[in-house]
């Protein structure tokens, strides 16, 4: 027997719409808004960048949804995708399903032909479906014709990068959830020496956060520079 994979429908609370810096994406934003709550577009495909807090936003589509009662499940198909297609069996029972980086599939044949049935379904029954990707649905490698094509029905969303402003914002707001006091200075340093993904950049406040509580110390630039160099 087959052992069962569990999947992975656990919400981190954090990543909500009210904890993301929308930047010039607040159109994108309303969108997934109104498609998580039943009243926007059925199918919504989501692109951009790595980096951009796609995942975020899917994982605030389904706290949105259940907060107006409907079902909701995240799966992010680049861990599940080697599992095989078998757990897309019954998802068109939830009211939203949100499907995380739908290029980890493209190319296998196998899981194409169920993530095509699975939106035929999800369609008969009135259901919405969000797809994240890093590209555009034209240029994804789906060798499934009618998939490809199904996927360009909805409507198509695109994340754009935050300027070092909005990520001087996110820095900000991140850091007073974790109870740090970030400093322009301190924020503009990070941005001018780190990495600039906001992936990265929420892994590096978080170190800092147990760095200056272990240390019982503000976050300061001199602080920053021998955190830094500690943790190359």
């Amino acid at each position: 027997m087959v052992a069962q994979v569990p999947l992975p429908f656990h919400l981190d609370p954090e990543q909500s719409f009210a904890a993301y810096v929308a930047g010039s994406n607040s159109t994108v934003l309303a969108a997934l808004q109104a498609t998580a709550t039943g009243s926007g577009d059925a199918l919504v495909y989501l692109w951009g960048e790595s980096g951009l807090g796609k995942s975020h936003l899917l994982n605030a589509c389904c706290q949105a949804a259940q907060a107006a009662g409907r079902r909701s499940a995240c799966l992010p198909l680049r861990e599940l995708c080697a599992h095989g297609p078998a757990l897309l069996d019954g998802m068109e029972s939830m009211d939203l399903l949100c499907l995380d980086d739908v290029q980890a599939i493209a190319g296998n044949r196998d899981w194409e032909l169920a993530l095509f049935h699975l939106y035929n379904r999800l369609r008969d029954n009135g259901k919405y479906l969000i797809v994240t990707a890093d590209t555009v649905p034209p240029s994804l490698r789906i060798e499934l014709a009618d998939l490809r094509s199904r996927l360009a029905w909805g409507l198509t969303l695109r994340l754009h990068p935050l300027t070092d402003e909005d990520k001087l914002a996110a820095l900000t707001q991140r850091a007073r959830q974790l109870g740090m006091r970030i400093s322009p200075k301190v924020g503009n340093y990070l941005l001018a020496h780190c990495q600039r993904d906001w992936p990265s950049l929420c892994r590096l406040l978080a170190g800092l956060d147990q760095a200056t509580l272990a240390a019982q110390r503000r976050l300061t630039v001199p602080f920053l520079k021998q955190y830094l160099q500690d943790h190359p």
